[in-house]
């Protein structure tokens, strides 16, 4: 049987074990270690928030690439669940259930009801409708979220504090909500990675590639795929609850379809199904995006074409070059 479901995900999609494989992540996240010192040397409070805010959509970019790299499931609704995450933060921090430890669960619970349900739905679908469904589940929040008159409507609902952990006020330091949600972007690509290399990855993989040749195996596709829609919600969820934190305003525009569209660019810019894919294409675009909108207000223009040249170019992504890299490197070693 393990031999069939290798034979059904030849081609791609293959995680390596050794170290050098997780090198640019380790390079990536000890840069981001020095994060809050480099702040106090050259950017300040700004370029504090500019990296949580990357690491932050690093984490929803890697729930999304369990989706997309792995299972072949495009899902153009992801942000809804960031937006579900922020906005439970958001209320219950208004409504006075402030603490970390309540509002975690709440938005883990929150998270998982709304991708079992659109989830069970959606992968009755694939290809097309799959995405369109999935964009029809994330606007239908979208709207949902500016309906809320009483938690600001479309104009967004202003945090005039942060979560609690355990009724300490630890959250109201940048450096100590800046290393909480960098300790979460590793757990997040940890777990990832753990089931990539895990069973469940292999035969994640193996139904992308052939669905029904898996089901002859014996295994239920749609449960796996349930499965793992499931996690990549929960994590993006949870990525949701510390955007609210870090910002300290939530906002309809969290769950709009453009922000799955930037999220889906990340993973493909980073190599779609790679280990580092993900988290590389999220820190490569917050760079591009700052980097680019200093030079000029319509740096979309420069950006579009860097994104063309990449994919006709750089078929495995920012990723795939880096490994390259690393196995030259290695060799020569």
């Amino acid at each position: 049987m393990k031999d069939a479901l290798e034979q059904a995900t030849s081609g791609g999609g293959k995680v390596s074990r050794d170290w050098g494989a997780i090198a640019p992540a380790v390079l990536v996240f000890a840069l981001l270690a020095l994060g809050p010192l480099a702040a106090e040397a050259y950017g300040g409070a700004y370029l504090t928030s500019l990296l949580m805010r990357m690491m932050l959509l690093a984490i929803a970019a890697i729930s999304l690439d369990l989706l997309i790299g792995q299972g072949g499931m495009v899902s153009f609704g992801h942000a809804a669940f960031i937006g579900l995450g922020a906005y439970v933060a958001g209320i219950m921090i208004t409504e006075g259930a402030a603490d970390l430890a309540m509002i975690l669960p709440m938005a883990i619970v929150a998270s998982t009801v709304f991708a079992v349900v659109t989830g069970a739905i959606s992968l009755r679908t694939s290809g097309v409708y799959f995405i369109m469904i999935t964009l029809a589940f994330g606007q239908m929040l979208f709207f949902t979220a500016s309906s809320l008159s009483a938690y600001g409507g479309d104009d967004g609902l202003t945090l005039w504090e942060r979560s609690t952990v355990f009724g300490f006020d630890l959250l109201s330091s940048n450096v100590t909500l800046y290393y909480l949600i960098l300790v979460t972007l590793i757990g997040a690509y940890a777990l990832v990675g753990a089931l990539v290399g895990s069973r469940f990855g292999r035969v994640l993989r193996a139904a992308k590639e052939n669905p029904t040749r898996v089901e002859a195996l014996g295994f239920s596709v749609f449960s796996y795929r349930l499965t793992a829609y499931v996690i990549a919600g929960v994590m993006a969820g949870v990525a949701g609850v510390l955007m609210a934190n870090q910002a300290e305003f939530v906002s309809p525009s969290t769950l709009a379809w453009q922000r799955s569209g930037e999220l889906i660019i990340m993973v493909v810019l980073g190599g779609m199904g790679l280990r580092n894919g993900a988290l590389l294409g999220a820190v490569a675009l917050v760079a591009l995006e700052e980097t680019l909108s200093s030079i000029t207000h319509d740096w979309r223009l420069i950006f579009g074409p860097l994104l063309v040249l990449t994919v006709l170019y750089a078929k495995t992504g920012l990723a795939g070059v880096a490994d390259a890299w690393v196995a030259r490197l290695w060799r020569r070693a």
